[in-house]
């Protein structure tokens, strides 16, 4: 083996085992039960999310159904841990139609808190402005 072809190896190898160390899978489950205060609700809904410290780039796919209605306004809420309520952190475009795709990169101090479980989903609809299903983000 020549030793272009084992330095381009290397670091190739190098490469492949090094960025998925930076990325963190996240992950919510939205309910009724979980909204503050609660309601009965029949929505669910989950999301899978993906934070990758080197360039703090947070992506997401949610998605729900069972909703009184169309999704209103969808938010990534904090800092707050389950139970308690929080403002909007980080807004999520296009929540209408299930399933919502979206990234955002987030400061040092949206990170640390999100890192802590301290973010949770709300969707919004008309029947529940203040949210219709809910779901605390963990690792």
């Amino acid at each position: 083996m020549t030793k272009a072809v084992f330095a381009t190896l290397a670091l190739g190898a190098a490469v492949a085992f090094a960025a998925p160390a930076s990325a963190e899978k996240l992950k919510a489950t939205l309910d009724g039960k979980a909204e503050v205060p609660a309601n009965t609700s029949s929505g669910t809904g989950t999301a899978e999310l993906d934070y990758d410290a080197a360039s703090k780039k947070l992506s997401w796919t949610v998605t729900y159904s069972g909703l009184s209605g169309a999704a209103t306004a969808a938010h990534f809420h904090g800092p707050a841990e389950a139970g308690k309520n929080a403002g909007v952190a980080v807004p999520i475009a296009n929540a209408g139609a299930s399933p919502v795709k979206g990234e955002a990169t987030l400061t040092d101090a949206q990170a640390a808190d999100l890192l802590a479980g301290k973010y949770y989903i709300n969707i919004h609809t008309a029947a529940n402005p203040g949210g219709e299903i809910r779901g605390q983000v963990t690792k």
